[in-house]
């Protein structure tokens, strides 16, 4: 047995150390598919390690055969969905990421504190005493299943099943409410371990506030709620690893915690947002700005658009989350090739919100093998867009958007945005004038200097690819 606590410990530094080492390859593009792969392993090892060391003290109830089980069907289950799902879906699959691990360190201190009616979780926790063991589990019961029914609620806002922002009258107040709750029955199973109906109830409060909590966020700011609740289930992984007494769980949980903090606050300083500003003023809760004013434009074919380019100096291309949902980053690589090639300096403006999560462009842009050294954050590059011959946007709307600037009290008010107005032409590729993810007209698209050109997004910039060849 000692041996076994020994290989344990050595496993868990390991994994410990493979996780802070990807995490800091992670911190760029070039080196992030590395950085999966050490955080990876490191958890490959940290799952192997904590069930090998639960077999041998249990007696051998978890046995190699079982673990083996366990790591082929889950391997699959991941490996099924990484090959399945595509790059539009991956928000949605980050937050249901995020929503599992809350929900699992949820159920893993649900387990605990009823195991706790017999014996208080005696040796469930090394080094705990009851009131310390009991108020870990609180706190990874109220974190997780916040972060659970937080997260499904973000995944049916970013799949466009929930497309209506609720903010109910004194909601605010509910939700300090149902917190306070939560407090109050982890306070009481300090003194009566095991109670079913405190445990009912700090369940059903946690869950109703994660719900409370993500239903009144508009669209725009979805990223920076997908980046807090990425936060959250770390700490609540990390503070289920106190109730158990597993130091991998901890150290993983602190690292997903802390550096999910420190992407919503990136997010907020892209967005012009305070925090608590995005979780209780709830921008864009009153939905489209739209006032029925029937204005129309002027739809032009790849060949006359094709025309913008020819001796255009510099071009400036804005992904957006049409480009992911047509699959045109290819084609759109292919173009800024042939716009260099015939004289043209051609750079990308990466918008931080744009997509539907935090790099959403940058993985698709890296996919079409686009030079980093093209890549331009909003701050670089928005002061260039006044000596740019032709803005080329492709698929972006809300990241685009001069009500951010000209209507300071609506869903896009005092937030960011792409100076693309500024450019001698504006060239827009988009399906329709439908508005954005908030909801909000674009008076770009009606510009006396605005080229729409309407359909689907690869198909337009196929002709639009072949018209400028022939030029």
């Amino acid at each position: 047995m000692g041996w076994l606590s020994y290989s344990s410990d050595l496993g868990y530094l390991v994994a410990a150390a493979l996780f802070i080492v990807g995490l800091k390859y992670l911190g760029s593009p070039r080196t992030a598919p590395r950085g999966n792969q050490l955080g990876a392993i490191g958890m490959l090892i940290a799952v192997v390690v904590t069930l090998l060391r639960m077999s041998g003290a249990e007696g051998g109830l978890i046995g190699l055969p079982l673990i083996l089980i366990g790591l082929v069907v889950g391997g699959a289950i991941g490996a099924f969905m990484a090959k399945k799902v595509e790059m539009t879906g991956m928000p949605e699959m980050v937050g249901l990421f995020n929503g599992f691990g809350g929900g699992a360190s949820a159920l893993v201190a649900l387990a605990e504190i009823v195991r706790a009616r017999d014996a208080f979780g005696a040796g469930r926790a090394e080094g705990l005493g009851p009131t310390v063991f009991v108020l870990a589990i609180g706190a990874s019961s109220l974190i997780g299943w916040v972060t659970l029914t937080g997260s499904l609620v973000a995944v049916l806002k970013l799949n466009g099943t929930m497309r209506k922002n609720i903010f109910l009258p004194g909601q605010n107040l509910l939700k300090a409410v149902l917190l306070l709750a939560c407090i109050a029955c982890t306070v009481g199973l300090i003194y009566t371990p095991g109670n079913l109906l405190l445990i009912t109830a700090l369940v059903l409060a946690a869950a109703m506030l994660g719900v409370l909590f993500v239903i009144p966020i508009g669209g725009a700011d979805m990223p920076v709620v997908v980046s807090f609740l990425n936060s959250l289930s770390g700490c609540a992984a990390s503070a289920t690893g106190f109730v158990v007494g597993n130091n991998a769980l901890i150290i993983s949980g602190a690292l997903v915690g802390a550096a999910g903090l420190i992407l919503t606050g990136i997010m907020c300083k892209a967005m012009n947002r305070k925090f608590a500003d995005v979780v209780f003023k709830a921008y864009g809760a009153t939905g489209s700005t739209d006032t029925g004013e029937k204005r129309t434009v002027q739809g032009y074919e790849a060949e006359e658009a094709a025309l913008a380019f020819d001796g255009a100096r510099t071009v400036i291309i804005v992904p957006g989350y049409g480009m992911a949902v047509s699959q045109a980053q290819h084609v759109v690589r292919e173009l800024a090739d042939e716009l260099e090639r015939r004289g043209s300096e051609v750079r990308f403006a990466i918008h931080p919100v744009a997509g539907r999560m935090p790099g959403h462009m940058n993985v698709l842009l890296a996919e079409a093998n686009v030079p980093y050294e093209q890549l331009f954050e909003l701050d670089d590059i928005n002061s260039s867009f006044s000596e740019c011959d032709v803005a080329l946007v492709v698929g972006a709307n809300d990241t685009v958007n001069p009500a951010a600037h000209t209507d300071p009290d609506g869903p896009l008010g005092g937030m960011p945005v792409l100076d693309v107005e500024k450019a001698r032409t504006v060239m827009i590729v988009k399906r329709s004038l439908s508005p954005g993810y908030a909801g909000v007209d674009n008076d770009l698209f009606y510009r006396p200097s605005t080229m729409m050109l309407f359909g689907d997004g690869k198909k337009k910039l196929t002709d639009l690819l072949g018209a400028v060849k022939e030029l």
